[in-house]
């Protein structure tokens, strides 16, 4: 996925599929304030993504009952973004990444989009641990890249276990700490202050 080039605008666009959106303080959309989202998909149509930090309080076990076990703790179901909250999108960890799992979508190396109407039992040896999302975030064509030239976000490099921690509330600061300069001090950036 990473290195497919195509031309926008007259210069080339490098998939971001993979990447981390990570709000800036400057972003304010408050759908998005202090959201880490995973790219799950970027074209030249546009992006999809889900954010990794916004658990609801409503159990995995209570809207996918078969999935339960495989969900990460917390077991919850967590916002996605504002589109389409009715759908859901699985992310899973495979346990090997190099196998082909049926049903199993790569984004990047052992992560990626789980089809859930396939039996969880077929799918439990290979997978390691899931995350259900209501809904998602979703990108026009040219938006998401006028969105970053803004400075509404920063793009960053996930790791394999971002989508799947603990402390999902601590995934903003974290991700910007280990950034380390400029960046690391973005992550003790008042909530309640306003960029003008």
């Amino acid at each position: 996925m990473h290195g497919e080039g195509q031309a926008i605008g007259g210069r080339a666009m490098e998939s971001m599929t993979g990447r981390l959106l990570v709000a800036t303080p400057a972003l304010k959309d408050p759908n998005f304030d202090r959201t880490v989202v995973l790219l799950v998909a970027h074209e030249p149509g546009g992006a999809l993504g889900v954010v990794l930090n916004r658990a609801t309080e409503v159990p995995v076990a209570d809207v996918l009952g078969g999935w339960n076990d495989l969900a990460r703790h917390p077991a919850v179901l967590f916002e996605g973004g504002p589109v389409q909250p009715d759908s859901a999108i699985c992310l899973a960890r495979l346990r090997h990444p190099i196998k082909r799992v049926k049903g199993f979508q790569q984004i990047s190396g052992a992560v990626g989009t789980i089809d859930l109407s396939v039996d969880p039992e077929r799918l439990r040896e290979h997978i390691g641990s899931i995350r259900v999302f209501a809904g998602y975030s979703g990108w026009g064509a040219g938006q998401l890249e006028q969105e970053i030239e803004e400075g509404s976000w920063f793009v960053l490099d996930a790791l394999p276990g971002d989508a799947f921690v603990d402390r999902p509330d601590d995934l903003w600061p974290m991700v910007l700490r280990r950034q380390g300069g400029m960046m690391a001090a973005v992550a003790h950036f008042p909530p309640d202050v306003a960029l003008n």
